[in-house]
């Protein structure tokens, strides 16, 4: 049962601690690229709109997905309080509450890299969108439709 631990503890939350490692690098280089981004460089909306949003699925996955990973690693951590539980003669509730909060960090980290992971990716997508309309306005006109 100590490898389970050592997964909770060195794959759920290390693997969740380099997906936010992840994110927030794409998240600053696209801020700055889209931000700093000409619009004269661009031939078609379409090609716009496929070079502003690039890579930004990737903050949305690990933004969706975050929670669900540190979910299941606080069911590990909770399977492993109660193995530990049963193999006890005497139970102690001490330990039993450790296990259990030690368990819950897991979900934790999950909901601390989604969150951030989720509000990064609508500011981008904000700023993907006020591009594209300033695009129309500069290739259609003022009275283009936006969005």
């Amino acid at each position: 049962m100590e490898i389970l631990k050592d997964i909770v503890d060195y794959g759920i939350i290390g693997g969740l601690f380099v997906m936010s490692i992840i994110a927030f690098a794409i998240g600053i280089e696209r801020f700055f690229f889209i931000k700093r981004f000409d619009l004269t460089n661009a031939t078609r909306e379409e090609d716009l709109e496929i070079t502003l949003t690039k890579r930004l699925y990737i903050i949305a996955s690990i933004g969706s997905n975050a929670p669900y990973i540190g979910l299941f690693g606080t069911v590990l951590g909770i399977m492993l309080t109660f193995y530990e539980m049963g193999q006890q003669t005497n139970m102690n509730v001490k330990g039993i509450m450790i296990g259990l909060s030690l368990a819950l960090k897991a979900t934790a980290m999950g909901l601390l890299v989604a969150i951030p992971c989720i509000f990064i990716n609508n500011i981008l997508l904000r700023m993907v969108r006020e591009k594209l309309a300033a695009y129309r306005m500069l290739t259609y006109g003022h009275n283009a439709k936006t969005d």
